[in-house]
C-alpha cells in the first residue's frame, strides 16, 4: 500500500498541498495518508529562568504548558478536519485518512523525518508558505532539510 504523508502548517499553505495531492495522485488505489502537524518546542516565556522550581512551581508551570499545548491543538483541529473533508471528497475514503499532533519538537523537520520513516511512508508532500529573501540562507527551512535528509523517500513541495 502506498503511503503519504503531508506535513501541515496552517491552512493555507498546506491546503494546497492537500489540492495537489487530489489532483495529482491516483486515490483509487487507495493511498493511506497521514496529515500530520508538528508543534515546535515550547515558546520562551515557557522556559525555565534558571532558578530550581519547587514541586509546586513544577506542577504550576505544567498547567500553564499544558493549556498553551491544548490551544495550539484546538487552532489546528479545524484546519486538519478541512483537510481530511477535502480528501474524502476528491475519493479518498473516511479510514484511509489520519491525523497526528506532535508537539515538543526541537526540529518540524526531522520530527517529519522520523514519523514518515517510523510509519513507512514513502512520500512526505508539504505546502511552501515563502521565505523572506536570503532567510532560509540564515536558519534554513522545513522544505531545504527535508529534501537533504530524506534518502529514500520522495518529496514533494507545492508552492
Amino acid at each position: 500500500m502506498r503511503k503519504i504523508l503531508i506535513g501541515v502548517h496552517d491552512k493555507y499553505c498546506s491546503m494546497r498541498a492537500v489540492e495537489y495531492m487530489g489532483k495529482q495522485f491516483s486515490l483509487s488505489d487507495g493511498p493511506e495518508v497521514l496529515l500530520v502537524h508538528v508543534l515546535p518546542n515550547l515558546p520562551a516565556i515557557f522556559w525555565d529562568e534558571g532558578h530550581i522550581l519547587t514541586e509546586a512551581e513544577k506542577q504550576d508551570r505544567q498547567k500553564v504548558v499544558d493549556t498553551w499545548v491544548a490551544k495550539q491543538r484546538d487552532m489546528i483541529e479545524p484546519i486538519l478536519q478541512s483537510m481530511v473533508r477535502h480528501l474524502v471528497q476528491s475519493g479518498l475514503r473516511q479510514e484511509q485518512v489520519k491525523m497526528k499532533f506532535i508537539s515538543g519538537s526541537t526540529d518540524v523537520a526531522d520530527s517529519l523525518l522520523d514519523e514518515a520513516k517510523a510509519g513507512g511512508y514513502q512520500t512526505i508532500l508539504l505546502g511552501r508558505c515563502g521565505i523572506q529573501e536570503g532567510k532560509h540562507l540564515l536558519v534554513g527551512s522545513i522544505p531545504s532539510k527535508l529534501i537533504q535528509n530524506s534518502a529514500g523517500l520522495a518529496v514533494c513541495i507545492v508552492q
